[in-house]
């Protein structure tokens, strides 16, 4: 109960900011300064009744099921390839426009590699401590899924996705020297992607220097920090930001977090700390009381792909690493990451009902 009331604190918390940082580009795009807020409020609610339904649900249910539901996701993955089916925004072929909505099927794979991640782990525990037998099978399915994510390109969802298995893996009892090989690997290939797209290396220089190019590269960088910079204590007060009159892009998607801190300063900051980490402690609570093993890793899955998902946003916004596009759960704008998280986290719901023998 305590981990539900605060899902919907926090989704509150967020819709209202939502809010706050929208209502100026949304009454100059759509000529209704409500139109982000009703529509994240659409997606709030069709979301909790998702995590409702998804509670209810066995857990050993995906356990059957996950060979399908993985399936289910690579199929969408390639489908939103195709011109035609898979729209285009903001540069990546990342969506499937139906009307004015859009959903984004990479999300859905981040929580369907974790069920099939946390399957396969249950069924082969003494094959874990092999890397061929049983670290390498699964690093082959999340690279083909990274692979196809890449190709939209969404660099910040593919890292999160593979950093969450490599973390489940960990905890699996992999030789540690596969973590040290999967780094060096690791490395040589994020190098490669770096060079092979130009605007991922604009990306590191204005991350480097973001007054090299400050109307450009630099520009987003720039402007979160000097919404962040002005809040003080108590901030300039909900609505009054600045910075979201055009100075930072679309504010209530990536760098909402910006708007929190000028809006509500260090106060707000707090409150959204204190939320994630009652919501990250109670996970990882239900995580070590899972009655097995295929509980404990899908548990520990969902709520470390939360919490990697969250520091990277946050890290991004207050300039520590170049930009990845990467959402701020339960805060940012947008269907599909509210509403796989919420099912995500229906799941968790649903592991702490059962006890460990």
């Amino acid at each position: 109960m305590p981990l539900m009331i605060t899902i919907f604190i926090i989704c509150i918390y967020g819709i209202v900011m939502i809010f706050s940082a929208s209502f100026v580009w949304a009454e100059y795009k759509f000529n209704d300064k409500f139109h982000y807020v009703i529509m994240q409020s659409i997606f709030f609610l069709v979301g909790i009744i998702l995590m409702i339904i998804v509670s209810k649900i066995p857990y050993t249910y995906y356990l059957k099921k996950s060979n399908a539901i993985l399936l289910c996701c690579f199929i969408l993955l390639v489908l939103v390839l195709i011109p035609g089916i898979g729209s285009v925004r903001n540069g990546s072929r990342s969506w499937f426009g139906i009307g004015g909505l859009g959903i984004q099927p990479s999300e859905f794979m981040k929580l369907g590699l974790i069920i099939f991640t946390s399957k396969y782990i249950y069924n082969n525990p003494k094959e874990m401590r092999s890397i061929a037998k049983g670290a390498f099978p699964i690093l082959l399915v999340t690279m083909l899924a990274f692979f196809l994510i890449m190709l939209q390109p969404d660099f910040g969802t593919g890292t999160i996705l593979v950093m969450t298995i490599i973390a489940m893996l960990f905890i699996s009892g992999v030789n540690f020297s596969f973590f040290i090989k999967i780094g060096m690997v690791g490395l040589v290939g994020v190098c490669f992607l770096v060079i092979a797209a130009p605007y991922r290396m604009n990306r590191i220089v204005s991350f480097l220097n973001p007054w090299s190019d400050p109307l450009g590269t630099g520009f987003q960088a720039i402007q979160s920090l000097y919404a962040i910079g002005p809040g003080g204590l108590f901030g300039m007060g909900f609505g009054n930001s600045i910075q979201k009159h055009f100075y930072l892009p679309e504010p209530q998607t990536d760098f909402i977090f910006s708007i929190i801190s000028e809006e509500l300063g260090i106060v707000g900051i707090i409150s959204v700390a204190t939320l994630f980490l009652i919501i990250i402690l109670r996970c990882v609570k239900i995580s070590v009381k899972a009655p097995d093993s295929f509980a404990k890793f899908l548990s520990f899955g969902i709520i470390f792909q939360l919490t990697f998902q969250t520091l990277l946003n946050l890290a991004v916004v207050v300039g520590l690493i170049p930009v990845t596009g990467v959402t701020l759960p339960f805060f940012s704008y947008g269907g599909s990451s509210l509403i796989i998280t919420l099912i995500s986290m229906g799941i968790v719901l649903n592991i702490s009902r059962h006890k460990e023998n």
